[in-house]
């Protein structure tokens, strides 16, 4: 299953999923930190979406209540009430 989620209060504009049962297969950000959002996608891709979700979750990012990883913990909320 492919999902587009519109990130809220971070850099980056688009997150892109690709998730194979529980399993996230591929992500792109779009916008944001590239070193930072190309090594998240690395270390995410490969592993289950609820693990990445307790994982991730609740990440700050300075003075803001969120950050790229916190939008794609939500991203995968998301996505999984699509599946």
């Amino acid at each position: 299953m492919k999902y587009t989620y519109t990130p809220k209060g971070v850099c980056s504009r688009q997150i892109d999923l690709e998730i194979e049962g529980d399993i996230i297969k591929n992500v792109t950000f779009t916008g944001g930190c590239n070193g930072n959002t190309k090594g998240i996608s690395k270390l995410v891709e490969g592993q289950n979406i609820d693990d990445i979700i307790q994982r991730l979750e609740g990440t700050t990012c300075g003075m803001r209540n969120t950050s790229c990883p916190d939008q794609l913990a939500t991203a995968l909320k998301n996505a999984k009430k699509s599946l």
